[in-house]
């Protein structure tokens, strides 16, 4: 079985720290464990997979150290790696329906 498939059967954050010997925090990945992982699929899907296991499994580590990382310093809301975070610091747009209240000039009968 290659180290893909072995990953692909994982289930916990902390599975993975431990398949591929990162050493980590409990406290940050009790925190950020689904943005870790969420970032450390992001890397991997702008990189080349290697093709060999040895190699395969250190570029794996490499990745979700640098993901852990990310969070030993900074904050899942900082960090927004997922939409609902990107979206809370949009730039505020006009509502789609107008509301007025009543007394603007309006009759609402």
């Amino acid at each position: 079985m290659t180290v893909l498939e072995q990953l692909s059967k994982l289930s916990s954050a902390e599975e993975f720290f431990r398949f591929l010997d990162v050493p980590y925090n409990p406290s940050v990945v009790n925190i950020a464990r689904l943005h870790i992982l969420r970032r450390m699929g992001d890397n991997l899907r702008r990189s080349t997979l290697e093709s060999d296991d040895v190699k395969a499994r250190a570029f794996f580590r490499e990745h979700l150290e640098r993901a852990y990382q990310d969070f030993v310093s900074s904050s899942p809301i900082h960090e927004r790696v997922f939409k609902v975070h990107k979206d809370a610091v949009r730039a505020n747009t006009s509502p789609l329906v107008q509301l007025s209240l009543a007394g603007d000039g309006e009759d609402l009968d």
